[in-house]
């Protein structure tokens, strides 16, 4: 559930002569794979979320993030220049450090061209300056950020098979069909490599969740925000739910999946999901007040998630124009020990804007 690169506002920046048509969201359209990995740039936004734990060499815990986003302006596509700011690419990174606080975080953006920034078509390959992910024959991921705040060289190993969302990848997020995305995950990746602050970044081992998901009218105009958590859980399930609020206050929309260790899809409806917060942070910095801590019920099973600590607000006004909160959490089922996932929660500082 990632559509916080929906909230710039692209139309003051230029005078647009055509506005491009956006492909639509549509069900029926099986994904395929490797050419789904890579990038659509006919839709109008798209990100490759990748969430996780690792543990450093003293067996103290981080929670990471690291996002790069894709979206097609709606610049004049007829514009022949190589200047042209067709498509954007812009990039979120953060580590969640326990003996720091608070977030250490980072954000890019650029348009795409000039051998500076891109988002490839067939696989995935995303550059944003020195920052890059890609995906190898193999189908490891290789995740590199640096920045005065962090630095990450990750390499993220697959130990399950993709887990499609949705009905075949279309994946709803209210009533009406065009309110939709296209998403796929990517649970269990083993992870190794090197993060930590500049010049004391260590070597970590851990497990992240990857999320890819692109969409052109994901969410309906009564949205206020969404809160989604997605979980790798200790006897190798994967669990993700979402919720879509109200401006009003409310569900307006919510779905589940989770599958078991074995390889068994169950999915969720709206009224089987509920999200109910337990504890609740009020961010010293912008007054938005969080449901860091929250009970998520799929069926008769209850989901206690606890932050990993509860400062993990990032601010990313500077480039997709969003405040929210993305934090590492665990994740306890019906009050027994589970797993670990990451937690996000918008809409909370100002009703979202598409």
């Amino acid at each position: 559930m990632r559509y916080i690169v929906l909230l710039f506002v692209l139309a003051s920046q230029w005078a647009f002569a055509a506005p491009p048509v956006f492909a639509p969201v549509t069900p029926g359209q099986l994904l395929n794979f490797p050419r789904d990995y890579g990038a659509h740039p006919d839709f109008r936004t798209e990100w490759w979320y990748v969430t996780g734990w690792l543990q450093q060499a003293d067996g103290k815990p981080l929670g990471f993030q690291v996002t790069f986003f894709r979206s097609r302006t709606e610049h004049d596509t007829a514009n022949p220049s190589a200047f042209a700011p067709h498509q954007l690419v812009i990039g979120h990174a953060a580590l969640s450090d326990p003996a720091v606080g608070r977030l250490l975080h980072d954000q890019r953006s650029a348009r795409a061209g000039f051998g500076l920034a891109w988002a490839k078509t067939g696989d995935t390959d995303i550059k944003l300056d020195d920052w890059r992910m890609t995906r190898a024959p193999d189908g490891s991921y290789r995740v590199s950020v640096k920045s005065g705040e962090m630095s990450m060289d990750l390499s993220l190993t697959p130990t399950q098979p993709v887990l499609v969302q949705g009905e075949g990848g279309y994946s709803r997020k209210g009533p009406a069909a065009q309110h939709a995305s296209y998403y796929y995950s990517h649970p269990q990746l083993r992870v190794s490599g090197t993060a930590g602050r500049p010049g004391a970044a260590g070597a970590v081992t851990g497990s992240a969740w990857l999320d890819h998901e692109w969409s052109s009218e994901a969410l309906q105009p009564e949205a206020s925000g969404w809160d989604w958590v997605a979980a790798n859980l200790d006897d190798g399930s994967a669990l993700m739910a979402f919720q879509v609020r109200a401006k009003g206050g409310g569900k307006l929309w919510a779905h589940a999946t989770l599958r078991d260790r074995a390889g068994k899809v169950t999915r969720y409806a709206p009224d089987q999901v509920r999200f109910t917060p337990q504890q609740r942070w009020k961010s010293p910095r912008t007054n938005a007040e969080y449901p860091v801590a929250t009970t998520v019920a799929t069926g008769a099973t209850r989901w206690q998630v606890t932050p990993l600590q509860p400062d993990q607000e990032l601010d990313s006004r500077r480039s997709t124009g969003a405040v929210y909160w993305e934090g590492a959490v665990t994740i306890a089922r019906d009050g027994v020990p589970a797993g670990r996932g990451y937690l996000e929660l918008t809409g909370y500082l100002r009703d979202m804007k598409l």
